[in-house]
């Protein structure tokens, strides 16, 4: 793969500054921005694969830049860095076109890799930011579930109903009363959805669920 061509959107040069020294070697950096009406005029003049871009700023921050640009340039991927972790948000970037969202504690190893899957058409989200975007989302056909997450949009939607309830504690049986099946098929269920997340027993699933926040 051809290395990342990076425009970074924040209204502090230091932290720009730091993000391009963070990233240095790993991508291209084609510019930087430090307002929301500079941002959209060099997003469009130099078309970069992924645009790294602040949610708090003047004049509509990160959400402005996406709203305006992401329906005319489809091509650019759209990368929220932001201090904030806030459901609202996450959920408002990703409706308007982002196709990821991290927080600024992400480490520089971390960074890149996301910058590089972004570009690849990956939706990459801190582990923890996932579950309240899929729970905003589901059953939203104008956002497939598999650009939130690959690995639980490898699951059939029943396999998604024994996930949830095995994660908060449910014995095979319990579960079974729950769907109205046996607990033969909901064994056969979770040991398909072991397989699917690579996962090797139900303590592990239980905490890739936490991690994701997919249980209270």
């Amino acid at each position: 793969m051809s290395t990342p061509r990076v425009v970074i959107v924040d209204d502090h040069a230091l932290f720009r500054d730091g993000v391009r020294s963070r990233l240095a070697g790993e991508v291209e950096v084609a510019g930087e921005a430090g307002t929301v009406a500079e941002a959209i005029a060099l997003i469009r003049k130099v078309r970069p694969d992924v645009v790294l871009l602040d949610v708090h700023m003047p004049a509509g921050g990160g959400l402005a830049v996406v709203s305006a640009l992401a329906p005319e340039l489809p091509e650019v991927g759209f990368l929220a860095l932001s201090v904030s972790d806030a459901p609202e948000d996450v959920i408002e970037l990703v409706h308007a076109g982002a196709r990821g969202y991290v927080t600024k504690t992400i480490e520089p190893g971390e960074l890149a890799d996301a910058v590089r899957r972004v570009a690849a058409g990956d939706a990459v989200f801190s582990p923890r930011l996932a579950g309240f975007v899929l729970d905003a989302f589901a059953g939203d056909a104008t956002l497939p579930l598999a650009q939130v997450d690959p690995e639980l949009a490898s699951l059939t939607p029943r396999e998604r109903e024994v996930l949830h309830l095995i994660a908060r504690g449910y014995l095979y049986k319990e579960v079974g009363l729950e769907l109205a099946i046996s607990p033969k098929t909901v064994e056969h269920h979770v040991s398909a959805v072991l397989r699917k997340l690579q996962l090797s027993n139900r303590h592990q699933l239980s905490r890739w669920a936490a991690e994701r926040r997919l249980v209270d």
